[in-house]
Order: C-alpha cells, then structure tokens, then sequence
C-alpha cells in the first residue's frame, strides 16, 4: 500500500505573495481579456459602442460639417418635416434640428460623464477607505452616505439651481456627489469581501501597507463593478438632465439641449408630431446604448467560472448534443451497437471534450478520446498531475462542465441512455438521483445562509418526494450513515459554525440524498489534514460495500488510489496512457509516466535505499494548445524515441486486461520493472544517462 504520494509543486506553491503573484496576475489578465470577449460578443453592446462613438465624433467634429449655424433661423420651413435641406425637418422658429441635436450632443455627454466621475471616482475612494482602515472610519464614512441616502436629490438640485443659476457642470457635479453614497454601498460590500482573500493575508504578512494592499490586490478585483456601474450612472445622468432641462433648467436660450428640443416638441405634438422624433429617439438610442454596455460587462465573471450553465452554454450544448446524437454509433467486434450496458455500470467510449467555437467547428480540446469502464460496486481512480482533464473528464459525466466547455464527441453510456447526447433538461433526472457530486472544497455544496437540517432535508423531499417529517428523519440517518455522532445537533447548525471534516461529510450526506447509483468525488480529501482523510476514505469505502454504488475518484495521491480505489486511469494532456486494476498498475506499470509518478512516491521506495532528493519529472502538462500529434509525454520521457513521433493507440498492456499508450510498454516492464522488486531506489530510472538508456535507439527506431 502507497500511503501518500509527493506533493505536487503545482498544487503547493502559493504560499507568499511573491509565489502567488504571477498567478493572480494571470488572473486578472484573463477576467479582463474575458469581460472584452463578452462585451464584443454581445450584439447589443458592439451596437452601443458603434453609436455612442459615431455620437461623440459627429459632436466634436459639428463645426466643421453642420449644414446651419443652431440659431439659424428660415422661416420659410417652420415645423417642417424632414427634407433635402433639412434631413430631420425644423423647429417652431426654422431651426434645423439635426444642427441643434448634434451641437447638444457634446455637452449633454460631457456633463454626464462628469457625474460618473464624480460619483463613482467618490464612490469607489470611500469605499477603498472604509474596507481598508475598518472600525471607527468604517462607521464614520457609512453614517456620512446614510445621511446623503436619506435626502430628496430633487430638492437639493433644485437648491443648487436656486443658488448658482442653470450652471449644468456644477449641478451634474452635485448629482454626481449625491449618487456617490449608493456607489459606496455596492463596492464596500465586494471591496471587504476581497480584502478576506488569502492572498491578502499573505500581503499582510510580507509588510504591505494598507493603501499598497488596497491598490494593487483589492481595486483591480472591483474593475468590472466599478465598470458597470459607470455605464448605468452615465445613462441615469444623461435622464435627469434631459429632465431638468425639459422643466426648464437646463443651458441657457438660445443654447440647445436635448431635454429642452424635447420640451419645445411637446408644445406641438399635435400640430407637428414629427418634431418630437429625432431627439426623442437620439436620447433613446444614447442611454440603451450605455445600458446595453453595463448588462454585457456585468455578465463577465469576477472568478472561476461556475458550474451552472449560462443560458449561452445551455444552447452550445443543444448544438453539442444534436452533433453527438447524429454521429455514427460505435459497434463493438461482434457488429452489435455498442450502447448497451449492465444496470449502475458506467461506460465512457471516446470522450472527447473541447472549448466552445464562436465559428463553425470545435475549439480547442481539453479531452481526446478517454474510453473507461466502471463496473456496478467499484470505484476508479482517475490520477494525474493538475492540468491533465480529470476534473473535465469527471464534470462531463454530470453534465456539469464550465460555460464555454462542451462535449464534443464520444458516448458516455449510463443505463441504457447516451448522457453525451441528453439535452440539459433531460440530465435535471440523473443528477443527484442517479449520479452525484463530492467536490474538492465542501462549501461549494452548502450554503452558508442556510442550516445544514434545511439544506438536507429540502434536497431529500425534492430528489424522493418525501413529506417534511419523513425528510427530517432521513437526514438525521444519512447523517448518522457519514460518521456523525450528533447528528440533531449538526442539523441545526450552519456550515460555518462546523469543520473542514465534518463539512465534508455533510457533503457527502447531501450527495447521497438522492440515493445515487455512483457517485463521481473530485478530489474530496485534498483539503483535509491525514487523520480527517483516513476518515473520509474508510467511509466510502463503507458505503460502496454497504449500497453497491460505484464511484468515479479524482485524485493526485496514489496513496487514495492503493487505499480504496479497484481500477486506476492514469491521465496525462487529457488522454488516458494506462488503465486497469489498481494492483497491476501499481506493482507492474508500463507507462514511463506511470513510472515517474510512483518514483516521486516518498513511499514507494525502500527506506534503507531512500534517496536524498526524490526524483522529479522535468518540464510540465503542455497547454492543450501545444499537444504534439504524436506520443504528449515524450518531450519529459527519458525512453522516447523516433517511434514516439507518431499517434500512439491504447494497446494491451500484458498486465491482465489493462491496457497502455505505450510504443515500448513490454520492454520497459521487462527491462525496467525490475526495482519493484529489489532495493533499486525507483528513482534511478529517471536519472540515467544517454548511455545508459534502457532502450536502444535501434529499439526506439
């Protein structure tokens, strides 16, 4: 038995702010380069931007192409309708009102962008304040806005007006100073919810100033909210100064503004109804535009993508799915259609998972043609360094899959049913009732705003259609099922108020609710110190021996893999290299990079020949992107040869039934294997020198 296995480098390295940086900067730079993919995704915003540039071009630009002078007047043409002299028609003195809209464009634009300015620029420094100082300046600042919320805006512009004349700079400027306190309070909320992260805790450690925290690691985090808000304050401004000038505030005769052109209109709406169109319609398109803008920013993830599908993903799916149930159907050696299996027997044949093309075609792939067995009453381990597509592979069985990621061909065979080609709606009956989900971090699946009683016994009544008594007493046996003593007490508990442990269990009750056939666990100990692991480990064993269900483990430890796992899949560049029963894989791989992994294993190597360094493999998993065609792991294996250069198939691998991706797997388990069994430290065999290659070149030719 492998108890644990090295930790991976990967895995484990963000531990200071120096470490941890690069990734949050890649982060960020991937939110940015996604909110812009969806901002020019968006037909509506690209429509906003378009107009909303033409708009403020055309106004710049008007003393240099309007036909008339805006005080021009022709009174030959009063209250005309559009004509070739005037394209959108005159006024009730002849002015020409495409020469006045575009001439008022400028300012009303200016002005209320300097009520974004204002109010977000203000908005977002008290914020940044109250999150970083806390305490007293928290209380004080929040006071202040509460105070600034309950006045009558109406009645203070209104003042303004009274005291400094129809000056619209100043007064938007006011209006700015009024909305700032709403602002405060949408951005304070996420601002203290980053300032929680860990990596600002090891900011903290390293010395960083307040303000150096809350510029550089807290403010980048608030760009897409701070965004959003300026497009809908920009359109909110843009109303309230076509108001004021509609009642009679607004710029000065005979300066034109929109609100007032609107006014004028209204005083002829049934005499010249024409009249009231062009602006109307100027100011209409102007503040869709900026709204059309916010709505597509705001749809731009702040994190990691969640695994609810979008209404976007729902549809790539149906494509997926139409695809998927229009390709041929695999027929096994005898000629028979091979969509049939055992009852609780799951069956993946030629999985392949991609990213979503806007174009015609698949994306890139991020799992190519994994097949895989898991019998009634089993459990398979599916192992592997970050990046290799076992999370993908696991979340594609449950329909689960991140926006923008879709199956792409294969069959995934569960009951007689194809749930590659099921349509959303359709996987609404497996979840949760045939297949569950035991993720990595345990408050994925529980909600901190509800107790652990509701949450349990509100999933069971949904998933078996039980009254509430009947619920609540299954959830006090599912939970006494997982381990937990106290079960009533934990019930009306919080997942806040319980631990990582516990937790976890709770977890695991809620995902046996439905009474599942197999349960599909994505690294559900990774998190957990050894003890909690031993605990959680010898539970599912339990349960796989007590109902029958399989299970579909994820996991980098081998040691979970020795402990409870019957088959193994190794993945690596999103293909499955070697897969069969956990013994043979463990005592007798064939796969170079089978080998690696179990030479990096602190404990599969003899304690009298233990190295002083454990071996390591050099390179990484290359980017989906970057996979060779032929053999991915040859550029990190110390035996790749010319051979290598081509596809590589799954073939019997000679251990039992398993089978390798392998051009050399039967030299390598003749020549290679032989420190499983002597004091050979394994980690010699990634240490060989050219001249000491267990394989020939003429062997590798």
């Amino acid at each position: 038995m492998i108890p644990s296995m090295a930790p991976a480098p990967a895995d484990q390295a963000e531990t200071t702010t120096a470490a941890a940086a690069p990734a949050r900067n890649a982060g960020r730079a991937a939110i940015t380069k996604l909110s812009g993919h969806r901002l020019f995704a968006s037909p509506g915003a690209v429509a906003g931007l378009v107009w909303l540039a033409a708009l403020v071009t055309a106004s710049v630009t008007a003393p240099l192409w309007l036909p008339f002078k805006t005080e021009d007047q022709d009174f030959t043409a009063v209250l005309s309708g559009p004509t070739a002299a005037h394209w959108l028609g005159t006024d009730e003195l002849g002015r020409d009102i495409l020469s006045r809209i575009f001439a008022a464009a400028a300012g009303t634009l200016g002005t209320s962008m300097l009520t974004v300015i204002v109010g977000v620029g203000l908005g977002t420094i008290l914020a940044m304040l109250a999150a970083g100082a806390g305490g007293r300046a928290e209380g004080v600042i929040s006071r202040v806005t509460e105070v600034m919320m309950s006045l009558p805006g109406t009645v203070i512009i209104l003042a303004v007006i009274g005291a400094v004349g129809t000056n619209i700079p100043v007064v938007m400027a006011i209006l700015g100073i009024l909305m700032s306190a709403g602002i405060y309070r949408v951005i304070l909320g996420q601002a203290k919810s980053l300032q929680s992260q860990l990596y600002v805790d090891a900011a903290k450690v390293d010395g960083a100033s307040p303000l150096r925290i809350s510029l550089r690691h807290v403010l980048p985090g608030l760009a897409n909210t701070i965004v959003v808000q300026a497009a809908l304050i920009f359109a909110v401004g843009m109303l309230i100064q076509a108001g004021l000038a509609f009642i009679g505030f607004g710029p000065p005769i005979p300066q034109p503004s929109w609100g007032g052109m609107i006014q004028g209109a209204s005083q002829h709406v049934y005499d010249a109804p024409w009249m009231m169109v062009p602006t109307g319609a100027v100011l209409a398109l102007t503040v869709l535009s900026a709204n059309a803008i916010g709505n597509a920013l705001g749809k731009a993830p702040n994190a990691a993508a969640p695994h609810l599908p979008s209404t976007a993903a729902r549809r790539q799916r149906a494509k997926a799915v139409a695809a998927i149930a229009a390709a041929p159907v695999h027929v096994t050696k005898d000629g028979a259609p091979d969509g049939e299996t055992a009852v609780g027997t799951l069956s993946v044949r030629n999985l392949s998972v991609g990213v979503d093309s806007p174009g015609a075609g698949n994306g890139v792939r991020l799992v190519t043609d994994v097949s895989l067995d898991v019998e009634q009453g089993t459990v398979l381990g599916l192992v592997g360094e970050s990046g290799c597509g076992k999370t993908m592979t696991a979340l594609s069985l449950l329909g689960l899959l991140p926006s923008g990621v879709s199956v792409t061909g294969g069959q995934i065979l569960w009951n007689g049913r194809n749930l590659a080609a099921t349509t959303d709606k359709d996987m609404e009956a497996v979840r949760g009732r045939e297949i569950a989900l035991i993720s990595q971090e345990p408050m994925r699946a529980l909600d901190p705003m509800f107790t652990v009683g509701y949450q349990l016994t509100a999933t069971i009544r949904r998933l078996r259609g039980m009254g509430k008594g009947e619920a609540r007493k299954e959830a006090l046996s599912l939970l006494e099922k997982v381990g937990i003593v106290d079960a009533a007490q934990i019930l009306k508990t919080y997942p806040h108020q319980i631990s990582g442990g516990m937790a976890q269990r709770v977890a695991i009750a809620l995902a046996l609710s439905g009474n599942p056939k197999l349960l599909v666990a994505d690294e559900p100990t990774t998190a957990l110190d050894v003890t909690v692991q031993a605990e959680i480990l010898s539970l599912l064993r339990a349960l796989v021996k007590d109902t029958g269900m399989s299970v579909v483990m994820v996991t980098h430890d081998l040691g979970v893999v020795a402990d409870i796992c019957d088959q193994v899949a190794v993945m690596y560049a999103g293909q499955v290299v070697e897969n069969g029963r956990t013994a043979a894989i463990l005592d007798s791989p064939r796969h170079p990079y089978t080998l690696a992994l179990l030479a990096a294993d602190p404990h599969a190597n003899h304690a009298d020949s233990m190295p002083e360094r454990l071996a390591t493999i050099s390179g990484q998993v290359p980017q989906p992107k970057d996979w060779p065609a032929g053999c991915r792991f040859a550029a990190r294996c110390q035996f790749a040869g010319s051979a290598c250069l081509e596809p590589v198939p799954l073939l019997p691998s000679g251990a039992g039934e398993g089978l390798v991706r392998c051009v050399k797997a039967d030299q390598l388990a003749v020549e290679g294997m032989d420190w499983l069994a002597t004091d050979v430290p394994a980690s010699r065999l990634l240490e060989i020198t050219p001249k000491q290659t267990l394989l020939t070149e003429k062997d590798m030719a």
